[in-house]
């Protein structure tokens, strides 16, 4: 199974989602802000980064941009509940595979992930 990066600042929602992830045999690291995950990404070799948008110190927008200059072949997965955020997030269709819209089910996130990790998995594979 993948090696997930997940970042949020809401400890529930963070709990939450990495219980989900880990119940589909992932291995999942947890990040509160932007800066701590792209700590976190320096610690070992992740296959996907699951980001909220809005946080403090810095955003996933800005994580994201960050990730993708260092790590070229990390998938990326966003989410927000704010749809000025999905805006902004509009014009990374080149780095972002997909934007989860807040509320989502437990159900739709697994789905998504696995979609992205296979998407990703594919683009590797036919480099």
């Amino acid at each position: 199974m993948a090696r997930i990066l997940l970042v949020d600042d809401e400890e529930p929602i963070r709990g939450f989602l990495k219980r989900g992830l880990e119940m589909d045999g992932h291995t999942v690291v947890t990040a509160i802000d932007g800066s701590d995950g792209l700590d976190r990404l320096g610690e070992g070799s992740f296959d996907l980064m699951l980001t909220d948008i809005r946080m403090p110190l810095m955003d996933g927008i800005a994580l994201a941009l960050a990730a993708k200059r260092d790590y070229p072949d990390l998938t990326i997965l966003l989410m927000t509940g704010f749809a000025d955020q999905r805006e902004r997030a509009r014009g990374l269709d080149a780095i972002v595979v997909d934007v989860l819209t807040k509320p989502f089910t437990l159900a739709d996130m697994r789905a998504v992930v696995g979609r992205a990790l296979r998407a990703g998995a594919g683009a590797s594979l036919a480099r």
